[in-house]
């Protein structure tokens, strides 16, 4: 399947303001896709509405070429999701909260090995509520991970990592596209890490993504790499509204 993900013509409003107007993007499988925008520009609400916690207005969303809204369970079982600050059962420990995922998901994994592909391998039994910020950051990649999904769907998975951190997930995130053919679609506001890791960026400016293009040709075409790109698209330098 070339596309793992295909959103066409999104469109969502709260009350009377409309947030995400005709929205449109395509994430290839096992690719790395950097889904990019200023604070506020909706990149969660359209994370939301791909896995189907918020209901569209309009427009179309597949992924694995499944109609989310027809087959919401089945691409649950397929899509691995951490949106928003992620959410613990905080008096258990990183084992216990994700063997309950397991559970919720029917499904078997390598518990410890999943801990230990996110730098929580010698973790001990303390409850999550003595985690940084860094250590709830890895556990939520996990979880998101820890049921074999053919897709992870992730907002701003690096916040709160230190930079041994931020490398580790670097590296994890191009095994997981490279050695286990998963597809990685990951919104952050760190430009220089989108731009180690991303194989496609789109940025979503005024509720529709104003530009999307392959790493390797923005990195051709402008010298200063995805930062220059990122501010001409939010600037609307070259968009046609």
């Amino acid at each position: 399947m070339e596309y793992a993900i295909k959103v066409e013509n999104l469109k969502k409003s709260f009350q009377s303001l409309e947030v995400i107007k005709k929205c449109s993007l395509s994430v290839r499988s096992n690719e790395i896709y950097g889904f990019l925008g200023s604070n506020g520009a909706g990149k969660t609400t359209v994370f939301k509405m791909m896995v189907g916690f918020l209901h569209k207005d309009a427009g179309s969303i597949h992924i694995l070429g499944l109609e989310t809204e027809n087959h919401r369970n089945e691409v649950l079982r397929n899509v691995g999701i951490s949106i928003e600050t992620p959410v613990f059962y905080e008096h258990l420990s990183a084992q216990e909260n994700l063997k309950i995922h397991l559970a919720y998901m029917n499904a078997e994994a390598d518990i410890d090995q999943a801990l230990s592909m996110v730098g929580l391998g010698k973790v001990d039994y303390r409850p999550v509520s003595k985690f940084s910020l860094g250590m709830r950051a890895r556990l939520a990649i996990a979880r998101a991970m820890i049921h074999n999904p053919q897709i992870l769907i992730l907002d701003e998975p690096i916040n709160g990592l230190d930079p041994q951190g931020i490398r580790d997930m670097r590296e994890l995130f191009k095994k997981l596209t490279g050695e286990y053919d998963k597809t990685i679609l990951l919104s952050s506001h760190a430009l220089s890490e989108v731009e180690y890791v991303a194989d496609t960026v789109g940025i979503l400016v005024n509720g529709t993504v104003a530009r999307q293009a392959k790493m390797k040709d923005i990195k051709k075409q402008y010298s200063k790499g995805l930062e220059e790109y990122y501010f001409e698209a939010i600037k609307g330098v070259g968009i046609n509204e």
